[in-house]
């Protein structure tokens, strides 16, 4: 037994020499975690300036507790591997854009969208803390919000509806909201002028100031002549899609079309006058003469996602919520407005030209697709010039100032918002169409589920800006997150870059 003794002695030293470095290890590993978990130290690499003072703000930080919720609270997974491989992935990055990178040039509102914000605010931080979903202060929408999120954890982010709480005060949430929901679009244009008392009258076909009755807000119409053009893309086209084919020849009369795409004063004098759930929507609208058209509900969130109503498009609306719209407009201003014919919009799109855009380029320059550009980017000129796509957007929509018209004088027809079609959507749409000889006025299939978007928006990429681009409304997927039974008719709550521009009907003694 000595001897054995003997020989057990140098390893009884050697494990007891191990366990030590590793309890040592494991403190001084513990005591570098404390250390780099406070919120000082975050905000030692994390350059955002807003952060820290808004988070201070926020109902995160003033609680009615007092309890203080920190930067790795909400951040990085409760504990495990997770925690801390998402601590170093974190702390790396913000690590290297301090030192070798450049803050000063990081676009703080984009990285702040819905997109970038999934990427480190993981939904388990979240739950570790708020594990009952229905406290006995939740309010009646709150119940119903967080019914429909515990049906569909798997598909949800808490921060889907929570984006902004983390940052901002009770009281700027509120106001938001509040901006949101509400709006007199009577007055959001210059207050001092007097409010318009008729429409527009054109007595010729020519461009004109639209006047809408009751309010401030105008907007510019512009004669758009009738021709003829081929619809669709030749399959030599980059990134063509299938269902941009077979190209038609195709006429189309005259019509009056939109400057911009309808904005959020245009949309709003609409929500005001019409806007209904136990609101007086119906009864407003008896009152104001307009047939008794009820309009949209109030947004269960935030339409304009925070970037400003005013000039830039409205967005987010149903194809219900667009149509009723020009429903209302033809009501109000005694013309026929509607959404553009698939065909119409194209035509106005490319203003007699018949390249990918109606600019000179091919899409492979300017795309991000693909391994140059991706390495050494992509043109941005001259497109930039005419559209607001992913590369030049900064991640949200832009006034009609923001970039030059084409041949028509339309603006935006490229990017900025995806615009609604009257058409329903089909792949094969134009293979109905006679191949022979032109096609007067087409108006797509006569039933369907879904509608055409044309024309990309803010966060296309340029392969999907081009004039003959086009793809369907996607109903679920943009009603994902809204927890209403049953869902909006009237507002989408997971989609934010679709929009849509009217068209006026030509009815005219004058015939030129």
């Amino acid at each position: 037994m000595r001897f054995v003794s003997a020989l057990l002695r140098p390893l009884r030293s050697k494990i007891g020499l191990g366990v030590a470095i590793g309890l040592a290890l494991a403190a001084s590993g513990w005591k570098a975690n404390e250390a780099t978990s406070s919120d000082e130290f975050c905000a030692s690499c994390h350059v955002h300036p807003a952060a820290d003072e808004g988070w201070k703000r926020s109902p995160h930080h003033d609680t009615a507790s007092g309890v203080h919720v920190h930067c790795v609270q909400c951040h990085l997974p409760p504990a495990g591997v997770a925690y801390l491989s998402e601590k170093v992935r974190l702390g790396v990055r913000d690590a290297w854009t301090t030192w070798f990178g450049d803050p000063e040039s990081i676009d703080w509102d984009e990285r702040g969208g819905l997109e970038h914000a999934v990427t480190f605010t993981p939904k388990s931080a979240c739950v570790a803390c708020h594990a009952n979903l229905f406290p006995l202060s939740l309010s009646e929408k709150g119940d119903e919000a967080h019914l429909h999120y515990s049906q569909h954890e798997n598909e949800l982010e808490c921060i889907s509806c929570h984006l902004g709480t983390g940052h901002k005060s009770k009281q700027e949430v509120a106001r938001e909201l509040a901006a949101a929901t509400e709006g007199d679009a009577s007055i959001a244009s210059d207050a001092a002028a007097e409010l318009f008392t008729a429409a527009a009258r054109p007595e010729r076909f020519e461009s004109f100031r639209e006047t809408i009755p009751g309010t401030r807000v105008a907007f510019e119409m512009l004669a758009i002549p009738a021709g003829e053009f081929t619809l669709g893309t030749p399959e030599s086209e980059s990134f063509r899609d299938a269902d941009e084919g077979p190209q038609r020849r195709v006429r189309v009369s005259r019509f009056w079309m939109g400057r911009t795409e309808v904005t959020w004063d245009e949309y709003l004098a609409f929500f005001a006058a019409t806007k209904s759930e136990k609101r007086g929507g119906a009864s407003k609208a008896r009152a104001a003469g307009v047939d008794a058209i009820t309009g949209a509900t109030p947004p269960y969130g935030h339409p304009d996602q925070g970037w400003g109503k005013g000039s830039r498009p409205a967005i987010t609306m149903t194809p219900q919520g667009a149509e009723t719209y020009c429903r209302w407009l033809s009501q109000v201003t005694g013309k026929r407005y509607r959404l553009p014919t698939e065909a119409e919009w194209e035509y106005a799109c490319r203003a007699n030209t018949t390249g990918a855009y109606f600019v000179e380029g091919d899409p492979s320059d300017f795309s991000a697709r693909g391994w140059w550009n991706s390495l050494f980017g992509a043109d941005v000129e001259p497109l930039g010039e005419h559209a607001v796509f992913a590369a030049n957007s900064r991640g949200r929509t832009q006034p009609p100032d923001a970039v030059e018209p084409n041949a028509f004088g339309l603006v935006h027809m490229l990017g900025n918002v995806a615009e609604l079609c009257a058409d329903f959507y089909a792949p094969d749409a134009y293979a109905s169409y006679a191949a022979n000889e032109p096609v007067l006025d087409p108006r797509g299939p006569s039933e369907g589920t879904e509608r055409v978007v044309r024309g990309g928006s803010f966060e296309s990429d340029a392969a999907d800006a081009r004039c003959g681009a086009r793809e369907p409304t996607q109903t679920e997927a943009w009603l994902k997150t809204d927890p209403q039974v049953p869902k909006s008719k009237w507002w989408y709550s997971d989609c934010k870059h679709v929009g849509f521009r009217v068209v006026c009907e030509v009815d005219l003694e004058d015939s030129r």
